[in-house]
């Protein structure tokens, strides 16, 4: 029952080529259902974030080429050569890896929160689908327990670092004290709303909310004293935002050089700190050319987050023994899969063997038969039947000489020679 792990990461590939390689939730569907059309592929599951886009699959054989083939030929990747940037994990790693990455140790941010619930989502995408079966659901199950005892038991959660804290940080190295600044926020998830909670904290003057669903965008705005607005209104009040982060699931991008070139001539070129944390990205490149504009990526925020990292270093020591042990235990659960299955069997046919034999003694009782003959008889048809099917693939096993086979049954039913 091979397992396999295949995917890009903030590790391994920058931004440009992980937005090409994203799945929005509404592109989930499709893509599971071309997946699981691959040669050999059991089950199938699609983690796709800002940071990572991953493939968990299991499957009958090696099928790991035709997958590769698969998330190579993605709508939007066009000519670009993905392999440098893929890793490939087996059976063993796979499963260290996912553990990992539910605990958020292989995040850019060391033990953040949110990748547990973005896999919860990916789990539950490819559960609605019917592509997670018996062995991906047990390990999707076990990476959340896991998770939830590296929080529980480890200090890796107890600083405030995340991609958006880094955000509101890198924005008060540019700005100073942001508490005569305004920020507007695009976008309404998750990200967003620790951003909100961030700027809040350092005492904003003003923070907008602009969002495409206004109600989701009132929700975070209420929240935190804010306004909300639609989308299409954002070039008409993006002059007023000194800081823009911006976080949405758009596959084009929202805001335009052009855009942000005449907010900065109604700004009289007063800088603007933008901060683009979406992948595929919200914020055209181009707008990083122009003048007065200081314009980060998901990936530039990487040496703000390491300055923040030193407490939960010790803390992710201790996940990880926490993970090798839990990798292990899964592993072994898999080797015993077959066995138990096939106990499974042998119990019932031996229960099946011993309710026939039962009914045919009682029939025997129900006609006068002695008591103690209808005991003799159930003792020794069972005895018969248990030992019949052993007895005759033994004998063959010796007569061709299979010497492997009479030495396993003689431990298997620990029988002694001459015994």
């Amino acid at each position: 029952m091979p397992l396999t792990v295949i995917g890009v990461n903030h590790k391994h590939a920058p931004v440009a080529v992980r937005e090409r390689v994203a799945f929005s939730p509404e592109q989930l569907p499709q893509a599971l259902e071309t997946l699981r059309g691959c040669a050999g592929v059991l089950e199938a599951a699609i983690l796709s974030t800002c940071n990572r886009t991953e493939v968990y699959c299991h499957t009958e054989n090696d099928a790991r080429e035709g997958v590769i083939a698969w998330l190579a030929t993605q709508p939007g990747l066009g000519d670009t050569d993905l392999r440098p940037y893929l890793y490939c994990h087996d059976q063993p790693e796979t499963v260290r890896h996912l553990l990992r990455v539910a605990s958020g140790l292989d995040s850019m941010v060391l033990g953040e929160p949110q990748i547990l619930g973005q896999l919860k989502e990916a789990y539950q995408a490819a559960i609605d689908h019917g592509s997670i079966g018996r062995l991906l659901n047990r390990l999707f199950q076990h990476s959340f327990h896991i998770a939830k005892k590296v929080r529980t038991d480890t200090a890796i959660g107890s600083s405030p670092v995340s991609i958006a804290f880094a955000a509101v940080r890198l924005a008060q190295q540019i700005h100073g004290d942001l508490a005569g600044t305004t920020a507007m926020l695009i976008g309404a998830g998750d990200m967003i709303e620790l951003a909100a909670n961030h700027l809040y904290a350092n005492r904003l003057r003003n923070l907008l909310v602009a969002n495409r669903s206004v109600e989701r965008a009132q929700t975070i705005a209420s929240r935190f004293g804010g306004y909300a607005l639609p989308l299409h209104d954002l070039p008409a009040h993006l002059a007023d935002a000194d800081i823009v982060i911006s976080s949405t699931a758009s596959r084009t991008p929202i805001l335009m050089a052009a855009t942000v070139a005449r907010a900065l001539q109604a700004r009289r070129r007063k800088p603007m700190f933008l901060v683009d944390i979406a992948v595929p990205r919200d914020i055209d490149p181009a707008v990083g050319e122009l003048e007065d504009v200081y314009l980060y990526t998901i990936d530039d925020l990487q040496a703000v987050i390491e300055e923040n990292l030193r407490s939960r270093e010790a803390a992710a020591s201790q996940a990880e023994e926490m993970i090798d042990t839990a990798a292990l235990q899964f592993l072994e659960w898999m080797q015993q899969g077959d066995a138990v299955d096939m106990l499974r069997t042998l119990r019932g046919h031996a229960e099946a063997a011993r309710d026939e034999v039962l009914q045919r003694a009682l029939k025997q009782l129900e006609c006068g038969m002695p008591p103690q003959e209808a005991l003799q008889f159930l003792a020794n048809t069972l005895t018969n039947k248990l030992i019949h099917a052993p007895t005759v693939r033994i004998k063959a096993a010796a007569t061709e000489g299979r010497d492997d086979i009479v030495a396993t049954a003689a431990e298997l039913f620990e029988l002694k020679p001459g015994g």
